[in-house]
């Protein structure tokens, strides 16, 4: 496969370079989430941008030594950043895909022509051109590959006309209530055109979460990143580049970024030795929460925009350095079963521009973050029946602003409209824990007693609603088991 084989490709359905992805796609339907646990410990919703509605879920799904990242908007509409090893042939991939209830990809992205990336690409594009809703649009880097399986998936994008976009720094994926801008490679490109340091950097926000996916960028990408965007590369969550590889997430990188969340996408048995302990020691001295495709499974992270929840397919360690005790999740196994919550909110900066600095931020709000409040833990399932062990459950709350916070009058309430209001003289200064207990006690300065007789949350889902003095909801956020 040559060069000028792609840009004939181009050429076919109209060159766009560097301008920014203009026009829509229409979405496609919601995909369900169903058998997604989330946990109860959610954020506040004091956030750097306007708070958005529904969810945005990224999915990182477990193809082995490959990546494959599924977006799923608050609209439903759909972004497919790369599909596993050639291998596999995307039967994984499409077997995950049609458990969600997918039957559009509104957007493809090719972040490289590596096998391990595009292994699938053919075989996706065939099957939802011909079985399902159609491929919005592909975008790809522009850098060309010699290899049987990038000229399939070249050869689909043909037969099927799929538009292709090449695709560069400055550019943007049309998503409806979010937002996708593409931070590298840029024009002219990096590192003599290697591939992997030509990676499509992919960086999403809504409301306060973000996600960065590097792809298989290494140094030159990094520093590319890192000198062009510095902080404002900070993220909730960090799709760790090149599968863990040691050429990639230098501390400088982690730096800027300081992500609250990690996830590595490879083998258990990874012959390239990935993830390399160089990089797990980087995270685990950050003490960044780390997910590994190969022992967590399929990893799915759900934001409202103020909180991000994790959910796993098994249960395993978190601690970067021991990764390699849990046990392997064979890829296309199914089922969601541990969960973690996320805060979203802390972002240093404003969200990310284009490289010229032409691309305006989305409004921010003016809720100063030294009153900034984090609902860190809700304990709906008390250890024995609910009803004897009342203190059994418990909602934790967390001041993490900069300044003293008076809590006199402020009220914690359930869906069901049980109300607490919070005594007179409460006053969490910036680090402090409170917990508010259903059953009685004596308050003290990091405990409160509701005196109910009877449970209050319900332990099949409820939602936590705190409200300050004066009516305004500060927090209010589901959970479901």
């Amino acid at each position: 496969m040559s060069l000028r084989r792609l840009l004939a490709v181009f050429a076919v359905v109209g060159l766009v370079v560097l301008a920014g992805c203009a026009g829509g796609i229409d979405n496609g339907e919601p995909a369900p989430t169903s058998g997604v646990t989330e946990q109860a410990s959610t954020t506040v919703a004091t956030t750097e941008t306007a708070t958005p509605t529904g969810e945005l879920v990224v999915h990182q799904l477990n193809v082995g030594q490959g990546s494959s990242t599924l977006v799923v908007g608050p609209d439903g509409e759909t972004i497919l950043i790369d599909t596993g090893d050639w291998i596999d042939d995307g039967e994984d991939v499409i077997a995950y895909l049609e458990s969600q209830g997918v039957s559009r990809i509104d957007h493809l992205v090719t972040s490289h022509p590596d096998a391990d990336h595009i292994g699938g690409h053919a075989a996706v594009i065939e099957h939802f051109e011909t079985n399902g809703d159609g491929v919005g649009a592909v975008y790809d880097p522009g850098i060309a590959s010699s290899s049987a399986t990038y000229e399939e998936y070249l050869d689909a994008v043909e037969a099927h006309n799929v538009t292709l976009y090449q695709t560069q720094a400055g550019d943007s994926i049309p998503m409806s209530g979010g937002t996708a801008r593409i931070l590298a490679p840029p024009e002219g490109y990096l590192a003599n055109k290697d591939r992997n340091e030509n990676s499509i950097v992919v960086h999403l926000q809504f409301g306060a979460s973000s996600f960065l996916l590097p792809g298989d960028g290494e140094t030159a990408s990094e520093e590319y990143l890192v000198e062009t965007y510095d902080n404002q590369l900070n993220s909730t969550m960090l799709a760790v580049g090149h599968h863990g590889s040691r050429s990639s997430t230098s501390e400088a990188f982690l730096e800027a970024v300081s992500p609250r969340v990690a996830v590595i996408s490879s083998a258990y048995d990874s012959q390239y030795g990935h993830p390399h302990e160089a990089v797990l020691e980087r995270l685990a001295a950050r003490s960044i929460p780390t997910y590994w495709t190969a022992t967590h499974g399929t990893i799915t992270f759900t934001s409202n925009g103020s909180a991000v929840t994790v959910a796993t397919q098994q249960d395993a360690p978190t601690t970067a350095t021991e990764l390699r005790s849990g046990d392997p999740v064979k890829p296309g196994t199914g089922g969601l079963v541990d969960r973690l919550v996320i805060p979203a909110a802390g972002s240093r900066t404003a969200p990310i521009t284009d490289p010229a600095g032409t691309t305006e931020p989305p409004e921010t709000t003016s809720t100063s973050t030294a009153n900034r409040l984090d609902l860190v833990e809700i304990h709906a399932d008390a250890a024995n029946d609910d009803a004897e062990d009342l203190n059994g459950e418990y909602v934790t709350i967390e001041h993490t602003g900069t300044s003293s916070l008076e809590l006199s009058g402020w009220t914690l309430a359930d869906a069901a409209g049980h109300s607490y209001t919070i005594p007179e003289g409460t006053v969490l200064d910036p680090g402090d824990q409170l917990t508010i207990y259903t059953g009685s006690g004596t308050d003290t300065e990091t405990a409160l007693y509701w005196g109910q007789s009877s449970p209050v949350w319900n332990n099949g889902g409820d939602t936590v609603i705190l409200r300050d003095a004066t009516g305004t909801t500060v927090i209010e956020e589901a959970y479901y088991r």
